[in-house]
């Protein structure tokens, strides 16, 4: 008999413990938002990738881009669902009209917890090789639940559970079924339509590249504007680390240390290297550096003019003679107009604005 009571009291407290976790997971939505999608969904998979692209594209065999799989992907993009507690989007920390970065030096989290870096622009993601600020060797399609189970970020650390949630809104079943061939939901198939997404994501219509592709010798850039170019070429060296053909990021070397501290906390890829980030709509997408320290261009250019310090891990585009000194670019105070002039031609504004990367749901 008091074997049978302490297996009944075993149980019940197994159960309630059960009960309890379950209720902290949230994994029900708090209300369900209403999609606007069209009928026949937005080009996504047929994009012209213009020819003065010179990179490889990272699309894997096994997620082939389709118009449905990338709307499947951008809904789940702006779904605050995907957060532990339904208030973080991805969206949340990428704003499309900034270039899909974010305003702040560091992002708010589900529970207002802040991060430790600045979010990163989103932009022709197809053609990157490593991501984060520490330049992760990763896979678009684990890269993009990276944030979804941060602890700080998004806070969906159990993928089972985001499983759950997702599985139980309902305009998810015809999503899935449409993008998949299955309503069926997992986090698979989550990572694979969100990389989708991001690699429709192609900023290509800035006036540097209409300028390009014009093939006239940038005739429609402004004295100052071609200024600009040469000055980021040649005696600002900044194409050493973002290479105009590579779309501003060098593809050849992801990382490295400009010289922004003497002594780091945050060592990024390790000795104080950080990913060279693409400079895609850079004038819209601050503040920059990975810890969003400078609020403007001109603040960048005054950091690579007469800012960067010596290290002994400093990259070698940056040093001057001896080891780890550093080489200022003294540019005249017209050179560094010019060279602002020329970052700003890198605007998309059909990018900051298109449709098809906005967001689906109705406020």
């Amino acid at each position: 008999m008091k074997n049978s009571i302490f297996y009944v009291l075993v149980l019940a407290f197994v159960s309630f413990a059960i009960t309890g976790c379950v209720k902290s997971i949230d994994t029900e939505p708090q209300e369900l938002s209403e999609l606007q999608l069209p009928e026949i969904p937005y080009n996504y998979a047929d994009i012209s990738i213009p020819t003065h692209f010179n990179m490889e594209d990272n699309t894997p065999s096994d997620n082939q881009m389709t118009d449905h799989g990338a709307t499947l992907g951008r809904v789940l993009f702006y779904e605050k669902a995907m957060s532990k507690n339904n208030t973080i989007a991805c969206a949340s920390c990428h704003e499309q009209s900034i270039g899909f970065a974010n305003a702040t030096a560091f992002s708010t989290g589900f529970e207002g917890q802040i991060t430790t870096r600045n979010s990163m622009s989103i932009a022709n993601h197809r053609f990157a090789k490593q991501f984060f600020w520490n330049s992760d060797q990763r896979a678009l399609e684990e890269q993009v639940m990276a944030p979804i189970a941060n602890h700080i970020e998004m806070g969906m650390e159990r993928t089972s559970d985001l499983v759950i949630k997702i599985d139980a809104i309902p305009y998810y079943d015809d999503l899935f079924t449409k993008a998949f061939g299955s309503s069926e939901v997992t986090s698979d198939k989550i990572g694979k339509a969100l990389a989708q997404f991001l690699r429709s994501m192609v900023s290509a219509d800035s006036k540097f590249d209409k300028a390009v592709m014009a093939d006239n010798n940038f005739a429609d850039f402004t004295e100052l504007e071609k200024l600009g170019f040469e000055v980021f070429r040649d005696k600002g060296g900044c194409e050493d680390c973002h290479h105009s053909m590579e779309d501003f990021a060098a593809s050849w070397r992801e990382s490295a240390n400009i010289g922004l501290d003497m002594d780091y906390a945050d060592e990024g890829a390790g000795n104080g290297h950080f990913k060279i980030p693409s400079l895609r709509n850079v004038a819209v997408t601050g503040p920059y550096m990975h810890d969003g320290r400078y609020e403007t261009l001109e603040e960048v250019i005054e950091h690579y003019d007469n800012g960067v310090k010596p290290h002994p891990n400093l990259d070698w585009a940056l040093r001057g003679n001896g080891i780890g000194g550093a080489q200022n670019l003294e540019l005249t105070f017209n050179e560094k107009q010019a060279l602002k002039a020329f970052l700003l031609t890198l605007t998309d504004e059909q990018y900051l604005t298109d449709v098809k990367y906005s967001n689906p749901f109705i406020d």
